[in-house]
């Protein structure tokens, strides 16, 4: 009952158009975390339920969401709290007048902060970008628009797409590090709970342990029976997906039984639950819908910190501010998911081919494969273990991580920006070849300036380093270039070999060169038909 607020990820249907422009963009320049996927859509939602005995059901139900392809969960909850209750109250006007204002904003450019105005109040937020610096304030309007109003004090967002991580864990707080490694290893997890709003944030904050790795499977804040992919998701016939489900019917908690985890979460902020119970086949359905835990067979690689859980647990004996939980819990997940990445980040950077296999006269060279035993070797003397303080069963952990799809998207992804290197190294090195040859050729325009010393005397300036100028611009007629050409072994007109039968390939291709017209050649000027510079330069077509 009352104003309940939650968001939902659901999948685009396929024939449909992709990303916008701005979009694309977008994902140019923002971490790969929070990139817009051309294949789902996020749906901030308020419902809103109040008895009303007039109507059939005896309760008033409507909602309002806010259909995006951007992952700014903290940011769209906002808005879509201040529209909402305007809209209850005053109707379809309220949705008009946001609309317009909505229609103001700048696109989302990552490095900026923005100021967002929306039914008298204004937003502010700064969208993050790969260098993480805080860019200028951008406003929507022109100033003097924005001088003839006056404009209220924005309200400052901490952050556009996060969430309070420590109030998500804080019932299994003492599990963090178990369910970093489901999710590091895309493990099929179902989030039980009593309320939309409660399972939306924990599925929200599953995915965000691994930041700055992008989670790269599917996951689904909230999860009904009346979802298209019920069927895929809660059969039987095969192993459950790879796929973070958050659920509030008590349906699922017969259906999804089979799943290897599930964490049961209760609504009541006062009740932590720390003890962690395993499933067995045939266990207790009873205890699953009511008991909140982790339930799990997953046995996992590496051992807690017990530091930071003591760290934690002391702040909230001293009422430490819920922010400040979060943010030592987001670092600690940080700092452990940066330990895990670096040796991986190491090894694909050797993965490069030397600069001196890159050739002008050659493809682009490809990176080296992955070898995931070349890789585990280096872990004696490069692991997590130098900048990670936790210990455990790294190797094992690795080894289950490239079964995942986390690793196939990180590795696709790293490994297209590798092959971008390689051939942007290429193409320099094609450039650099290309200007270091002497011979050209610029021939065909009258707008190429006056005759200088040198040049031909259709005033086309042709330049030849190993020539002289006063070969460069002598010209013979068609019988000596032949007689030449026939007599010659040695030089540069030697384009026919005593030993080529008149009817070779070679006098084809030849014959049809010189029956050319000067137009055809490159040459607007009659002269040149006197293979003047055509016999001169041949050797440069």
């Amino acid at each position: 009952m009352g104003d309940t607020q939650f968001h939902v990820r659901i999948r685009q249907s396929p024939g449909r158009n992709g990303l916008l422009p701005e979009h694309r963009l977008y994902n140019q320049k923002c971490p790969v975390y929070l990139q817009a996927d051309p294949g789902y859509y996020y749906g901030y939602v308020y419902f809103r339920q109040v008895k009303d005995k007039s109507l059939p059901r005896g309760y008033f139900q409507k909602s309002i969401v806010i259909v995006t392809r951007l992952p700014f969960v903290s940011l769209f909850t906002e808005v879509c709290a201040l529209i909402s209750p305007e809209f209850f109250d005053n109707g379809e006007p309220s949705i008009e007048a946001a609309c317009h204002d909505i229609d103001q904003w700048p696109s989302p450019t990552p490095g900026e902060t923005v100021n967002l105005p929306l039914l008298g109040t204004v937003l502010q937020a700064h969208i993050p970008s790969h260098s993480n610096k805080v860019g200028p304030v951008t406003a929507p309007g022109s100033p003097s628009e924005m001088n003839l109003s006056p404009v209220p004090p924005p309200t400052v967002l901490s952050s556009v797409h996060e969430v309070h991580m420590f109030h998500c864990f804080s019932p299994v707080i003492s599990h963090v590090h178990l369910l970093w490694e489901l999710v590091l290893t895309a493990e099929p997890i179902v989030v039980m709970s009593g309320s939309p709003t409660t399972c939306s944030r924990m599925v929200q904050a599953l995915v965000s342990m691994i930041t700055p790795l992008m989670y790269c499977s599917d996951f689904r804040p909230y999860f009904t029976i009346h979802d298209s992919e019920f069927k895929e998701y809660t059969t039987k016939a095969h192993a459950p997906p790879p796929v973070i489900l958050g659920v509030t019917n008590p349906f699922f908690a017969k259906t999804l039984q089979h799943w290897p985890h599930i964490i049961r979460i209760c609504d009541a902020p006062h009740i932590s639950a720390t003890q962690k119970h395993k499933l067995k086949k045939g266990g207790n359905l009873k205890m699953l819908d009511s008991k909140p835990g982790v339930y799990t067979y997953y046995h996992p690689f590496l051992q807690k910190d017990k530091t930071i859980l003591k760290k934690l647990l002391k702040g909230v004996q001293m009422k430490r501010p819920g922010e400040v939980q979060s943010a030592l819990l987001r670092r600690h997940l940080l700092e452990l998911t940066q330990s895990f990445m670096i040796p991986l980040e190491r090894y694909m950077a050797s993965l490069m081919p030397l600069q001196k296999n890159i050739s002008p006269y050659k493809a682009a060279p490809a990176p080296h494969p992955f070898n995931p035993d070349d890789f585990l070797s280096t872990l004696g003397t490069s692991g997590p273990q130098l900048t990670s303080g936790i210990k455990g069963d790294w190797v094992g952990l690795y080894r289950r991580f490239f079964r995942s799809p986390n690793f196939s998207g990180w590795f696709n992804a790293r490994y297209r920006e590798v092959s971008q290197k390689l051939q942007a190294l290429q193409l320099e090195a094609l450039s650099d070849a290309v200007s270091e040859t002497s011979p050209t050729m610029q021939c065909g325009s009258e707008s190429m300036g006056s005759r200088e010393t040198g040049s031909g005397s259709c005033g086309h300036d042709i330049e030849n380093t190993s020539q002289t100028g006063a070969k460069r611009n002598k010209r013979i007629t068609p019988e000596q270039f032949n007689k030449r050409s026939a007599t010659s072994s040695n030089g540069r007109y030697n384009l026919y070999s005593s030993r080529r039968s008149q009817n070779s390939t070679e006098d084809q291709l030849m014959t049809s060169f010189l029956d050319r017209t000067p137009y055809e050649l490159g040459c607007d000027c009659q002269v040149c038909h006197q293979f003047g510079h055509f016999c001169n330069c041949w050797h440069l077509l």
